[in-house]
């Protein structure tokens, strides 16, 4: 995994290199042209960054107690939706690695530390947010960001300290795979880098059981670049 991330780290530096040098040449030879946060219509990005999750839950095996830190790495593209307003509708493609910690009651008020359980929630998610720019200094801008996302599990285990077992997140007896909820948050651009926070409320109940409910929550921080 840390190998992972320092390659994505060299990526996305040796494009934000590449991107300056191109937006210095491109406004040498188009001073006049009328920019607002991105060259285009159309902008292309690379996120890298950090998850703290959790999942509240009324079921005591699955309510995460305590949070749980994934990396979060992808893509995203963005569409200019009027020319009258800064207004953009962004998308992309992310791999999120969240879930959650918490123990297992013993008798009323007790706990042990064999009641323990963790696990891993990791998506595949696709965002669909508006996003509105807003021009602080000359290239740098503040943009309020709200909207909605899609998420599918593609992986995860739940490990039981107390039984010592390990089973697959996504199963009857855990969570559903589908998850879908609200994207709420600010990101900040100066030229092509790019720094944003905010926070997803799951709405679907994630739970297989009739009777009890289950949701995610995920605070992000991201940095990137966009070109």
């Amino acid at each position: 995994m840390k190998k992972t991330i320092l390659v994505l780290v060299a990526i996305m530096l040796t494009t934000t290199m590449s991107a300056q040098s191109w937006r210095l040449q491109y406004h040498s030879s188009k001073s006049t042209r009328n920019t607002r946060s991105y060259n285009n219509d159309v902008y292309y990005g690379l996120r890298l960054g950090m998850a703290i999750s959790a999942v509240s839950s009324d079921a005591p095996t699955l309510n995460a107690n305590g949070s749980k830190t994934g990396i979060n790495v992808g893509a995203a593209l963005g569409f200019e939706l009027s020319d009258q307003a800064p207004v953009y509708l962004e998308t992309g493609l992310y791999y999120v690695a969240k879930g959650g910690n918490g123990k297992n009651a013993l008798g009323s008020s007790s706990y042990s530390k064999d009641s323990k359980f963790s696990y891993d929630l990791n998506y595949l998610e696709v965002p669909l947010v508006l996003k509105y720019s807003v021009e602080l200094d000359y290239d740098l801008y503040l943009q309020p960001l709200a909207g909605g996302y899609f998420a599918y599990g593609v992986g995860g285990k739940f490990k039981n300290y107390g039984d010592r077992s390990i089973d697959s997140s996504f199963s009857d007896d855990a969570f559903k795979r589908f998850d879908t909820g609200l994207r709420l948050g600010c990101g900040l651009q100066y030229q092509v880098l790019y720094a944003e926070a905010f926070y997803e409320f799951g709405l679907t109940n994630i739970c297989h059981d009739y009777f009890d409910k289950a949701h995610t929550g995920c605070f992000y921080l991201n940095i990137g670049v966009n070109f």
